[in-house]
């Protein structure tokens, strides 16, 4: 196994000492420097952690947050940034003084979130990182919950031509705050869909975890039926001018005819949450399958064919199940004594900082927001140090295939760096169709490094 300096971002020790010193934060602290400096310790951590796993490598990063106790830091610190981004960033947006020199320092407060659930996403695979997050597990499967219905939502009530309409073009005559809520907004689909990962993680290991975390998953969220409702709507599916585009790997793909009935991963997560939901013996004596409940569970009975069950053979005993299901009522659930815990970190920040909203918007305009030039000039020196390119690339398990004939490629394009080709002919050919794209990609970059590096 290759181990070169090349393929790390950071060693053993270098990641306990960050994972050793990650804190929470108030809400107000959001955007200090403090907050910078462990903004950077969470995506070299995320970085590592998926060197780690897609290398088959020591898994040295999850095995730290979960000896050092950390997963619950993380998740409050994920919380924390959904919060901000309801209650704080519209508010900033609309603050009549605010004109900040560059949106760069706004948007990684933004792109934190994000940067939490891949992490989270990553480690949370693992039974143990599920056990060491003890009680913060409730705030874990409420916060997936809320970005489930949101998923879900999204969905049903989507504008036909807004959902058809393709969402990766940079508008570069977008003003900068417009363009940053844009990217939030977009930034929102890639989070849900890593919540559904790990809400499937988190039911891989449900018998290992607080019993109120199955209670909630069952009986608080009903979590199978929204489920079910993410298989009817599928919002990582949409039509594109006549042609079904699925959402896979962060990009919309065209998907050729005879591959339509393949299974995606995001179509994978759902059904073994399914899965682990409806069979499992402790969930079947929790769960009420009262009559909307069956009802509900019975339309998975259309999606069960062969074909699907040739992917995912087991689903084969859940099609067993249902079919038990519509001919039964089974017994209502067992109603144990409990005492139920409650998940705290939403509501103890609601609590902390309600009424507080503009206040705190208004301090960070001014402490974190409106930053000197040389303290952009150091946040964009070290931010270029913590997004490594080379080290981002070697993150990417498959081969860049040429954008002409989609063999694997070599080279990339001059210009944007953004589209790769397996040789001069391919490029020359493919150049009136990349041609404005190309140049949306260099403005939308030039921007970038203008926000980034201002003129002395």
């Amino acid at each position: 196994m290759e181990s070169s300096s090349s393929h790390h971002v950071l060693f053993p020790g270098e990641s306990e000492g960050y994972i050793q010193n990650l804190e929470t934060f108030p809400l107000k602290d959001i955007g200090s420097p403090r907050w910078f400096r462990q903004h950077e310790y969470i995506e070299k951590l995320n970085m590592q952690a998926i060197l780690n796993a897609t290398g088959a490598q020591d898994e040295f990063v999850k095995e730290q947050l979960v000896s050092l106790g950390k997963i619950p830091t993380l998740i409050h610190e994920m919380i924390l940034v959904e919060i901000w981004k309801v209650k704080i960033f519209p508010v900033l947006c609309q603050l009549q003084d605010f004109n900040p020199q560059s949106t760069f320092p706004l948007y990684m407060v933004i792109h934190h979130e994000a940067t939490i659930i891949n992490l989270l996403e990553t480690v949370m695979f693992h039974q143990d990182s599920c056990e060491s997050a003890e009680d913060s597990i409730l705030d874990l499967v409420d916060y997936c919950h809320r970005k489930l219905t949101l998923l879900a939502g999204r969905s049903v009530t989507a504008d036909p031509a807004t959902h058809n309409r393709r969402t990766d073009a940079v508008d570069v005559n977008a003003s900068s705050v417009q363009d940053l809520q844009k990217q939030s907004a977009a930034l929102e689909f890639d989070i849900s869909l890593k919540a559904l990962s790990v809400l499937r993680y988190i039911t891989d290991h449900i018998d290992s975890v607080r019993l109120s975390a199955l209670t909630r998953l069952l009986c608080t969220h009903n979590l199978p039926c929204v489920l079910v409702q993410l298989l009817e709507h599928c919002p990582w599916s949409r039509t594109s001018k006549g042609q079904l585009e699925k959402y896979m790997d962060g990009k919309w793909h065209h998907i050729p005819r005879e591959d339509q009935v393949k299974m995606t991963k995001l179509d994978g997560q759902v059904w073994i949450a399914l899965l682990n939901l409806l069979l499992k013996p402790e969930c079947q004596r929790k769960y009420d399958f009262n009559n909307f409940n069956k009802n509900q569970l019975l339309k998975l009975q259309a999606f069960l064919t062969e074909v699907l069950i040739d992917q995912l053979p087991n689903l084969a005993d859940l099609q067993r199940f249902l079919s038990h299901l519509a001919v039964t009522d089974p017994a209502p659930p067992r109603k144990d004594l409990i005492l139920e815990q409650i998940p705290e970190m939403w509501n103890n920040i609601m609590k902390e900082n309600s009424g507080k909203w503009k206040a705190i918007a208004k301090h960070q305009v001014k402490q974190a927001f409106n930053p000197s030039e040389s303290d952009l000039r150091e946040q964009a020196h070290r931010l270029a140090q913590t997004y490594n390119l080379d080290v981002i690339e070697s993150l990417i398990p498959d081969k860049p295939k040429c954008g002409t004939c989609g063999s694997e490629a070599t080279k990339r394009c001059s210009r944007c760096q953004g589209e790769w080709y397996c040789g001069r002919e391919c490029q020359v050919k493919h150049w009136p169709k990349h041609k404005k794209a190309c140049q949306l990609m260099v403005d939308a970059t030039e921007k970038l490094q203008k926000d980034l590096t201002l003129k002395t």
